[in-house]
């Protein structure tokens, strides 16, 4: 089948490259010639495991191109796909500039043929219909109007930054909206490799779950099911600090009430908080359509305020274990709001960052991604290290910011030698105790009991922290 896809962010690139994976011809559309061109030539201008070699494949193979040319892109495709940004606004509410755009740009270029246009953008509840609209009102301003043939699909994606292409070949479920069965049947004979799992892991699961819905519920499935994984967490979070402050363990009661099938093991690692591209735009957006109508979402409000809070756990606990941050120096595992992932939008780090500097500390910091992609994303006060060993000289304490599973096989007892004073914070709550003691470190986790620091014998040579 013949697709287009407009828009090469993390959604389009990776749904246009598996789609031409599995043997569809794809022809991508972006604006931004010098991307176009870094695509063109095999890159991927993302960090993605595993999407570089599916583009040259598919590329390889034919079936995929990538080109600025839109118009060549709509003739190209009997399915096309929006898949551009859609940034928060202040308001919380989508910047959906870019699906205007696409949409009139789209009815600018059609032509008499019948077309499947999908909403693959995140966009808030009631735009099939909008956009229906916008390519309907380009048409008809065209000298050569033509009566429409097209139907719109809202088909929201789940994809997990760093895991996407996985994802997309191991889906949970597929969601398709529309009210016309001729969609819905093009769409579903485009998915049949991955309903089939063709290219998943596991090809003994049972048939992908296809669901099909009107246009709306499409929409509000895709924020329903953000809002309630980032409430999870936040849930599990205020259970930490409560753990903090009676002397239980997170870890434990996490695994305990995981086990109950009715809440499940998912979504319950508690930390220093979500952030990313998709929790906070998309729990923010459903949160402003509720106020449009009238409703005001209590819980979601919460689940917003407990991770801002939580975002400066570890700075709290910094306070409480070198009491005077001013002139200290605090070194940063990772800076990437989740690990295999270059991203840092809305990271938890961010505001750690700012904090740590506002009180006078310095700061210190490595990720195994992070490079200078993203100039204007952390101050210029911030030292980048080279490598973990680098972070660790002269530093007061280390925080583990990001769950990078190479945090994990660090030199511990090195990087203590090291330190100023042996003190680590675990931010994520990835790190063995006991470990990280007998290197030693003094441990302090999230909801680990923080009255109860994990400390062995210090090295001799690591001078031994006072904790009150």
């Amino acid at each position: 089948m013949n697709v287009c896809v407009i828009g090469t962010g993390y959604v389009g690139l990776v749904t246009g490259a598996c789609l031409a994976h599995v043997g569809h011809h794809v022809i991508c559309i972006d604006n931004n010639t010098v991307k176009v061109e870094q695509m063109q030539a095999g890159q991927s201008p993302i960090y993605e495991p595993g999407l570089e070699q599916i583009m040259q494949g598919a590329m390889s193979a034919g079936r995929l191109s990538f080109s600025t040319d839109l118009a060549a892109g709509v003739a190209h495709g009997e399915v096309i796909y929006i898949a551009v940004g859609t940034p928060p606004l202040p308001t919380g509410e989508s910047d959906t500039r870019y699906v205007e755009a696409v949409a009139r740009g789209i009815g600018a270029n059609l032509d008499s043929r019948y077309r499947v246009i999908v909403n693959k953008s995140t966009v808030p509840i009631g735009s099939g219909d909008w956009v229906r609209s916008l390519v309907i009102e380009a048409l008809q301003e065209r000298r050569d109007a033509i009566a429409p043939n097209f139907d719109v699909v809202s088909n929201p994606e789940f994809l997990r930054e760093g895991s996407a292409v996985y994802d997309t070949f191991n889906p949970d479920r597929i969601v398709l909206g529309s009210n016309s069965d001729r969609a819905l049947a093009i769409m579903t004979a485009l998915y049949t490799p991955l309903i089939r799992r063709d290219f998943a892991e596991d090809r003994t699961l049972p048939q992908v779950p296809v669901v099909t819905t009107d246009l709306p519920s499409a929409e509000m499935i895709k924020y329903s099911a953000n809002a309630f994984l980032a409430t999870k967490i936040s849930f599990i979070n205020e259970v930490a600090n409560i753990c903090d402050r009676v002397g239980a363990d997170v870890t434990q009661v996490a695994h305990g009430i995981g086990l109950d099938s009715r809440i499940g093991p998912k979504f319950l690692q508690a930390g220093i908080g979500w952030g990313g591209s998709c929790f906070p735009k998309d729990v923010s957006a459903l949160v402003h359509t509720a106020q449009d109508y009238g409703y005001e979402t209590r819980l979601l409000k919460a689940a917003i305020a407990t991770n801002h809070q939580q975002r400066l756990r570890a700075v709290d606990l910094l306070q409480t274990t070198l009491k005077i941050l001013k002139g200290k120096t605090i070194g940063l595992l990772g800076l990437t709001f989740k690990p295999h992932t270059d991203d840092l939008r809305d990271a938890p780090a961010l505001d750690m960052i700012a904090e740590l500097l506002r009180l006078g500390a310095k700061v210190s910091a490595y990720d195994p991604l992070y490079t200078d992609s993203h100039p204007s994303a952390i101050p210029p006060q911030v030292n980048l290290c080279a490598t973990a060993e680098t972070l660790a000289t002269d530093c007061d304490a280390l925080v583990v910011v990001t769950d990078w599973p190479e945090f994990g096989q660090l030199n511990y007892g090195a990087m203590a030698q090291q330190m100023r004073s042996p003190l680590l914070i675990d931010g994520r709550n990835c790190l063995e105790p006991e470990a990280i003691a007998e290197a030693g470190l003094v441990y302090i986790g999230i909801g680990r009991g923080t009255g109860r620091p994990v400390a062995l014998k210090p090295q001799k040579t690591v001078p031994t922290l006072q904790v009150a």
